[in-house]
């Protein structure tokens, strides 16, 4: 009865050290994380007749939904933490694309950081009075009320360093409305 019961223990700490999520497994459920939210923030926008925005961040590896308030600004969706900024694990990154086109480039006005996405100069230097709260770039991929939504495709990907692992990316597509599509896992680019 001892043997049989060290040798179960044995079995599942054995169990128990392989069941552990590797990084493709990972991917993809960050993958489908995405996918879900997004769909939740449709559905949303549909049923209450709100325009909201998904702002991906390349620079920090997240993501968070916007929503145009009665002031038509924009703010942070906060009805839930689902909607909440998502940040990534350290070792895989996002890529937005719009049109096929990457939205961060290197030929870009904006990588100067002397003007914002709103092509006025950078106040950051400024100390002019009071300062209003500085408010937030607008969403890159809209989600109208009317369920249709920019058309625009993300990259996730897990590339390793030092590591044996393979590469694994993922892609969502969106085109004009609802369902997204994914693809992957994609073995490259």
């Amino acid at each position: 009865m001892v043997v049989l019961f060290i040798m179960g223990i044995a079995a599942s700490t054995v169990v128990l050290s392989f069941s552990g999520q590797n990084n493709a497994e990972l991917l993809k459920k960050q993958t489908q994380r995405l996918e879900v939210v997004f769909n939740m923030a449709s559905d949303y926008a549909v049923l209450n007749q709100r325009q909201l925005g998904l702002r991906i961040e390349q620079k920090t590896n997240s993501y968070y939904f916007m929503l145009l308030d009665e002031n038509e600004e924009w703010v942070k969706l906060s009805i839930d933490k689902t909607f909440d900024e998502h940040l990534l694990p350290e070792s895989f990154s996002l890529e937005l694309s719009l049109t096929d086109l990457p939205w961060d480039t290197e030929d870009n006005l904006f990588s100067t950081e002397v003007f914002d996405e709103e092509l006025s100069l950078d106040d950051d230097e400024t100390q002019i009075g009071d300062e209003e709260e500085k408010k937030l770039p607008p969403p890159q991929v809209f989600i109208f009320s009317s369920g249709e939504i920019t058309p625009f495709s993300v990259t996730l990907s897990y590339e390793p360093e030092f590591s044996n692992d393979q590469p694994v990316y993922y892609r969502i597509n969106g085109q004009d409305s609802i369902p997204l599509l994914r693809d992957g896992p994609l073995d490259e680019l």
